[in-house]
């Protein structure tokens, strides 16, 4: 079943189907002729035709010298664009690739954009499994993961509410807490010390984070490592902490 929201009544189709086109170049290795653009997205010639020609007028789209298209350099100034609106200084990239180095694992970032808990950076590590839904850019699963804990921690109890009841609690696994109440309780018993999470969003992954403080509640940060086992080694743990530590004084 999908998570996606319901369809808006007012939904612009062209607009919907010029995303559908980027997403299908995007995701393809070898240039796309218009004719395989359409057959993807399930568009007839011409209106595909109309939208490609826009989409490359915008510079969304590239067209090759074979008569192929690829992601143009639009969506590379939209990407700078997101990760400029995460407003990070440069000392914070060089903390998060020193923890991935010295742990070996994936390191996230995550914090408040426009009310949403979002990646907001991540560098990869060889002993943690690659998590589509944990990219630079997307919503979390605030209830089911530890970025998100660290965060809804932050919040006013009332405030957290209203999150939850906006995003839902989807079961992931076994181990999802779903029931509001006992994860409310869960969160208001935290210290400050790391938040630590097994299984309850992919089984056989553990997370441990902790929150990087600053002006208010829903400006702080959580810096989070994940790890391919039942629980996080200690020294993993360890390094996470002094990391959020190490960014603290940024601020």
């Amino acid at each position: 079943m999908s998570d996606r929201a319901p369809e808006p009544s007012d939904l612009v189709r062209s607009v919907s189907r010029a995303f559908r086109i980027l997403e299908e170049v995007g995701a393809s290795r070898a240039p796309l002729a218009v004719k395989a653009i359409a057959r993807r997205c399930g568009l007839n010639l011409s209106t595909a035709y109309h939208l490609v020609r826009t989409l490359a007028y915008e510079d969304y789209l590239v067209r090759t010298p074979d008569g192929g298209y690829v992601l143009g350099v639009a969506v590379a100034r939209r990407f700078r664009d997101l990760l400029t609106s995460f407003d990070q200084p440069p000392e914070v990239r060089q903390v998060l690739r020193h923890l991935s180095a010295t742990t070996g694992r994936t390191v996230y970032l995550g914090q408040f954009v426009s009310g949403r808990i979002l990646i907001a950076d991540v560098v990869e590590g060889p002993e943690s499994p690659y998590l589509e839904d944990l990219e630079v850019g997307l919503d979390v699963a605030a209830h089911a993961t530890v970025i998100g804990k660290v965060l809804l921690a932050e919040l006013p109890r009332t405030r957290r509410a209203e999150y939850l009841t906006d995003q839902g609690m989807r079961r992931f696994t076994a181990r999802t807490v779903v029931d509001r109440d006992a994860l409310d309780h869960e969160l208001t018993t935290l210290s400050d010390g790391p938040v630590l999470e097994s299984g309850q969003f992919r089984d056989g992954v553990s997370c441990v984070g902790h929150v990087v403080r600053r002006a208010t509640a829903e400006d702080s940060w959580a810096v989070v490592v994940s790890t391919r086992s039942d629980e996080v080694p200690p020294d993993v743990v360890w390094h996470t902490v002094r990391a959020a530590k190490d960014l603290a004084p940024v601020f």
